[in-house]
């Protein structure tokens, strides 16, 4: 059983779906306060509306679904794993064929043996002599994700010796 404001906003997002070209124009206007754009097709200019309703009646978007958006407004690609913020300040520290590597973040980058440098992977490459992942030769992983089956059982502290 659907409650009294979902019943209410079905309700008038029917309303909206019935009005005129003209009509919705106007109600864009009052609802946004600028006219809708001239390329808008009555169904997009009732779509927005619509949202709108939906969204004063229900709530917005996410957490999560606006950080998404931002990225995607900001040219981020899709799905792309997004890597652990690391403070400045953080040391990460990696042995590697018996050496003890010490990376510090910093605000322009990431400082290994008092040069600063712009990625991970960089560094990673200087001690490995191959193409690694940076975020991965560190142990930083993405937010969200699991190890790699087997990461741990492996030690990634032993790769490559």
């Amino acid at each position: 059983m659907r409650s009294d404001r979902e019943q209410a906003l079905e309700a008038e997002i029917s309303r909206i779906r019935a009005l005129g070209l003209n009509e919705l124009r106007s109600l864009w206007h009052s609802t946004f306060h600028t006219p809708p754009p001239p390329s808008f097709t009555k169904d997009l200019i009732a779509r927005f509306i619509c949202w709108h309703v939906q969204e004063q009646g229900l709530g917005g978007l996410d957490h999560k679904a606006t950080k998404l958006l931002e990225g995607l407004a900001r040219g981020d690609k899709p799905g792309a794993d997004r890597l652990r913020r690391l403070k400045v300040g953080t040391v990460l520290v990696r042995e590697y064929q018996g050496e003890r590597h010490t990376v510090t973040v910093v605000s322009d980058g990431y400082v290994w043996r008092d040069t600063t440098y712009a990625s991970l992977s960089t560094i990673a490459r200087s001690i490995t002599g191959t193409a690694w992942s940076g975020p991965r030769f560190f142990g930083v992983r993405a937010v969200g994700s699991r190890p790699v089956r087997g990461e741990h059982a492996k030690g990634l502290g032993d790769a490559g010796s």
